[in-house]
């Protein structure tokens, strides 16, 4: 079996992923209450019909969750794990800044459940929302 890897740090989630890197999130607020970002979409991030894929929206919600709830648990040596993602496209874009702001609806001793919504930065319109659930975890 082999040893636990470092113990998870503020340093390893701010880090991210490249696949959340290769998105183009940026965070601006990390909390185990709150997570905030946003992500200049361009033709990348476009479907073929010229909008944003909403692999965009979906990999958003589940990064900006999945690190909040980490967050609120690492003081006790927990990780927690995306288990449920479920995303809603409310409007169609295909250029200009999204911002991104995660918060929990509830967070227990074995899950958590996290609303994040995400919004065009030019007026304030709802483009996306979703709910992640997590498990709090220990690591192997």
């Amino acid at each position: 079996m082999a040893d636990n890897p470092d113990p998870l740090t503020l340093d390893h989630l701010e880090g991210m992923s490249d696949f959340a890197q290769t998105v183009g999130l940026r965070l601006t607020e990390v909390g185990g209450t709150r997570v905030v970002g946003w992500i200049e979409i361009g033709p990348q991030h476009h479907q073929p019909m010229g909008i944003v894929h909403g692999g965009v929206w979906c990999a958003a919600i589940e990064a900006t969750a999945s690190i909040g709830a980490a967050t609120s648990v690492m003081d006790r040596g927990l990780l927690a794990v995306g288990v449920h993602n479920s995303t809603n496209f409310l409007a169609s874009m295909s250029e200009g800044r999204v911002d991104v702001v995660a918060t929990p609806i509830t967070q227990g001793r074995t899950q958590q459940l996290w609303q994040v919504e995400i919004t065009r930065s030019a007026d304030g319109r709802l483009v996306a929302t979703g709910q992640v659930r997590l498990q709090n975890i220990t690591p192997r």
